[in-house]
């Protein structure tokens, strides 16, 4: 059973944990996540051009970020390249590393989604004229983007929960707060599992935006259905009643068919 003293305390420390989440976590990762795409674009452009050189220096990057822990990515940044002489504040120094972590991810997501375009659509670019970067602008990264949305939408709400390891290097966000209640508090089971809620509140809503991002793009993706189709949407039919009561011609007879069988004579 909760107490009077632990209420009091769980209702107090609400809204301190959740105004950091929505000055400092939410920032941090709509910063980091923009700047990720940036260079998970490029990222991917570079790979599937097939430019030796820069292809080669792409899958290097992609392969140390991701062999490496973020915990130690956070550490070499804001602990260890000050012995180097460049010193970077704490907010700083969590977007640099989480934009640089999350575009290595991102960038083999869109990659794929580039290389699940037909061929044939870049061919088509070229056939009137475009350039190749007009054509990745104009036809093939907004299908590629549109494949890879939901992947990427994953990846923003997995990187709102990894914002509190921006803790360890002193960004004041929202799990570095509740580590300060709860060395004062001496509660750490109640006010974890709050925090643990507000991330989940914040995934949740996240998670809504995904879906209505998914039913938007399914409906832009949807074919159009011809006059005489029978297909329906919603259990109403595509064609309306008056085009179907209007009498359908009589199909013309083939020449090949036998000469004593009259074919309908159109008048």
């Amino acid at each position: 059973m909760i107490d009077a003293r632990l209420f009091h305390i769980l209702v107090d420390s609400f809204s301190k944990i959740l105004i950091p989440g929505l000055t400092m976590t939410i920032p941090l990762t709509a910063i980091s996540f923009t700047l990720a795409l940036l260079i998970a674009v490029a990222t991917a452009l570079v790979q599937f051009a097939n430019v030796s050189f820069f292809k080669q220096a792409a899958r290097f990057y992609i392969w140390v970020i991701r062999g490496i822990p973020l915990l130690v990515q956070l550490y070499v940044v804001f602990y260890g390249l000050p012995r180097l002489g460049i010193v970077i504040t704490p907010f700083p120094a969590a977007v640099i590393v989480f934009s640089i972590n999350e575009g290595a991810y991102a960038a083999e997501i869109i990659r794929a989604a580039l290389e699940a375009v037909p061929s044939g659509q870049l061919e088509a670019g070229y056939c009137v004229g475009m350039s190749y970067l007009q054509t990745m602008r104009r036809i093939v990264l907004p299908q590629a983007l549109r494949t890879a949305f939901p992947s990427l939408s994953n990846s923003l709400i997995a990187m709102v929960k990894d914002t509190s390891l921006a803790a360890n290097i002193t960004v004041t966000e929202m799990f570095m707060v509740t580590q300060r209640i709860v060395a004062r508090t001496y509660e750490p089971l109640a006010l974890y599992i709050e925090i643990g809620l507000i991330y989940l509140m914040f995934s949740t809503v996240l998670t809504k935006l995904q879906r209505f991002g998914e039913r938007k793009l399914s409906l832009q993706n949807r074919p159009n259905s011809g006059v005489a189709g029978t297909a329906k949407v919603s259990g109403r039919p595509l064609v309306p009643a008056f085009l179907r009561r209007v009498p359908m011609r009589k199909p013309l007879c083939p020449m090949e068919n036998v000469p004593e069988q009259p074919c309908y004579q159109d008048k």
